[in-house]
C-alpha cells in the first residue's frame, strides 16, 4: 500500500500492510491499547515503533517483565558460575567427590595410626593389665571405624561418638 497522507486515519488492514503485520494483529494491538483507537496513521506508526522498542528493550508489558526477570536470573547464574570458577582457581573450592576422597584417605591414615596405640602401650607401660589394654583396643577400634566410615555429610553432624566410648573404671575407686 502506498500512503500519501499519514495524518489521516487508516483502516487496520491498511496499517497492517504498511508495517507488515496482519489485520488481526493490528486489531489485537488496538484492543491492548497499544494503538489508540481512531488515531491517524502517523500516531499509530509512532505508537507501534515505540511498542517495538519497548519489547526489544525487555520492557513491553507482562512478557517484557518476564524477559527482564529472566535476564536478571541469567545474569545471577552467570555471576555465580564465574564466582565458582574463581574460587576453584584460588583453591578455595573443590568438587564434593574430591573432598570425600580426602576424608577417606585421612580416615585411613588416622586408623593406621590408632592401631599402633595398644602395642605402644604394652611396650612402654608393662604394668598395664590385658584388661587395660583391651579397653584401649576397644576405644581405638571404635575411633578407627568412625574415621574409616567418615563421609562429607558427617562433617556438620553432631559429634556424639565420644559420649559412646566405653567407660574406663578408675582403679582408685
Amino acid at each position: 500500500m502506498l500512503m500519501r497522507d499519514l495524518a489521516s486515519p487508516v483502516t487496520q488492514a491498511q496499517f497492517g500492510d504498511l508495517v507488515g503485520i496482519t489485520q488481526p494483529a493490528v486489531s489485537e494491538l488496538v484492543r491492548r491499547k497499544i494503538l489508540p483507537d481512531g488515531a491517524s496513521a502517523d500516531e499509530w506508526l509512532l505508537a507501534y515503533c515505540d511498542h517495538l522498542r519497548e519489547m526489544a528493550a525487555g520492557r513491553g508489558g507482562e512478557s517484557g517483565a518476564e524477559l527482564v526477570a529472566e535476564r536478571a536470573r541469567l545474569a545471577r547464574e552467570q555471576a555465580d558460575k564465574i564466582a565458582m570458577q574463581n574460587a576453584v582457581t584460588r583453591g578455595e573450592l573443590a568438587p564434593a567427590y574430591v573432598l570425600e576422597e580426602v576424608l577417606a584417605r585421612a580416615g585411613a591414615r588416622a586408623a593406621r595410626l590408632l592401631e599402633t596405640i595398644p602395642g605402644t602401650l604394652r611396650r612402654r607401660l608393662p604394668q598395664l593389665t590385658s584388661d587395660d589394654v583391651q579397653v584401649v583396643m576397644s576405644i581405638v577400634a571404635k575411633a578407627r571405624n568412625l574415621a574409616a566410615s567418615m563421609k562429607l555429610s558427617d562433617v556438620d553432624a553432631e559429634d556424639d561418638a565420644v559420649d559412646e566410648l566405653p567407660a574406663v573404671e578408675d582403679e582408685a575407686a
